[in-house]
């Protein structure tokens, strides 16, 4: 495989890997927790993946280094699906993966932006920077939970068993409305970072 291709694969199994992550974030009636657990497992597997196979791609070690961080990033939230911990310790692993993946990301967009325009550059940008923002939402998802779960440890501690469950409105929380919408916005960047794959190796040829 050379190095445009890895570069192209890489970045269709890392959005196929947010895609599939997403639909697992998203709250769902039809969609079993444990299956969406699965898909979101399966989703970050495939980003760490993809963001490997790109490291190999052609381009700078600024770039590479960017790729594996963001691989770093995934390994850890996967780390946090797989390994049983308690709760408030598993989302503190969501947090520091998606800032991990953030990060990565944005030394990607600022190698990037620093080089000689090229044929796909904007889209590689945007691209990155969208899912920057993606990642940080999720970040800020997390940290809501954890929010959560120390409320509901104080809660308990004053009022009943089932006083305490109705404190979600419309069976939804704040922490997963911004974990599924940040979840969908790393789905869209990483869909317009394949657009920028396509066009940058197009216009190498």
């Amino acid at each position: 495989m050379t190095g445009e291709s890895k570069a192209i694969v890489g970045s269709v199994i890392v959005s196929i890997g947010t895609i599939t992550a997403a639909i697992g974030s998203t709250p769902s009636n039809y969609l079993k927790s444990s299956v969406r657990d699965d898909l979101t497992l399966i989703g970050n597997v495939l980003q760490a993946t993809g963001n490997g196979i790109d490291a190999e791609a052609a381009g700078t070690i600024i770039r590479a280094v960017g790729k594996e961080i963001s691989a770093s990033g995934n390994v850890i939230v996967i780390s946090g699906l797989v390994f049983d911990i308690r709760k408030e310790a598993t989302y503190k692993l969501f947090i520091t993966g998606n800032l991990l993946q953030a990060l990565g990301l944005g030394v990607n967009v600022g190698e990037a932006i620093e080089l000689t325009p090229f044929s796909g550059q904007s889209e590689n940008i945007v691209g990155g920077i969208t899912q920057m923002i993606g990642n940080t939402i999720q970040a800020l998802g997390w940290s809501e939970a954890l929010v959560e779960i120390r409320e509901d440890e104080n809660r308990k501690k004053n009022v009943g068993y089932y006083e305490d469950y109705l404190k979600k409105s419309n069976g939804q929380s704040e922490s997963e409305t911004l974990v599924a919408t940040g979840s969908w916005i790393q789905a869209i960047g990483s869909v317009i970072s394949v657009i920028g794959s396509i066009k940058e190796v197009a216009g190498a040829d």
